[in-house]
């Protein structure tokens, strides 16, 4: 393949969320441990496709937060994992955008959220930047650091493409189990303090954040 269609290529496929794009970056990887494309230039447009199409979607959600929440509340699934990267935003900022690209839809809920949200234009910026930047150095890194060391760009290959599997199902198992523990966490702003003075400044932050979290869905806060 031709070096300028390859990086095309990946570009394309890196843009859109929802394109399967593991065992291609892996072989980008292992093509360039080969001396057939640059190493540096392969990370350099799969994380700026990545972090533009993460921006795209994040924009739109921004200017049109009203049909974004009306698309996304239209079906149980899609609300809930809204509500939950909603909440997640709110509490943990920005380590939260990071994380969230690494997990099952976390690049389609993370920047619609955010998005929702009015989360601040730099910081996303920034989070979405580290997050893709991170993805494509372990992405392409397995196919090129695979070839590299077993001098089989087969075998290198299938490695890479197991290991992201595997990642993919870490990230499921580690999503699943968060909104479990979700679930099961009381939603009556009872706990440690009542209704004293103590108990309403140790709910003062979260009750913030559920009311940002519930305006961005246009429902009340309760």
């Amino acid at each position: 393949m031709d070096a300028f269609a390859l990086y095309g290529l990946l570009a394309l496929t890196t843009l859109p969320p929802l394109v399967p794009n593991s065992a291609l970056l892996v072989t980008a990887g292992v093509l360039a441990s080969e001396g057939h494309a640059y190493l540096p230039l392969i990370l350099l447009v799969v994380a700026g496709s990545a972090t533009l199409g993460d921006l795209l979607i994040y924009l739109v959600a921004r200017r049109f937060g009203g049909p974004v929440r009306a698309w996304m509340l239209r079906r149980p699934r899609r609300r809930a994992m809204l509500e939950w990267t909603l909440g997640r935003i709110e509490r943990y900022g920005l380590p939260f955008v990071i994380g969230v690209r690494f997990l099952p839809s976390g690049r389609i809920a993370g920047p619609l959220a955010a998005g929702v949200l009015r989360y601040p234009v730099r910081r996303y910026a920034l989070g979405a930047a580290f997050a893709e930047t991170t993805w494509a150095t372990y992405s392409i890194g397995l196919g090129y650091l695979g070839s590299a060391a077993a001098g089989d760009p087969f075998f290198a290959a299938g490695v890479g493409v197991g290991v992201s599997c595997m990642v993919a199902a870490v990230g499921t198992a580690i999503q699943w189990t968060a909104r479990r523990r979700s679930a099961r966490v009381p939603g009556d702003g009872s706990g440690k303090g009542g209704n004293g003075p103590e108990g309403q400044e140790g709910t003062k932050g979260p009750r913030r954040r559920a009311s940002r979290a519930a305006g961005a869905l246009g429902r009340p806060s309760g």
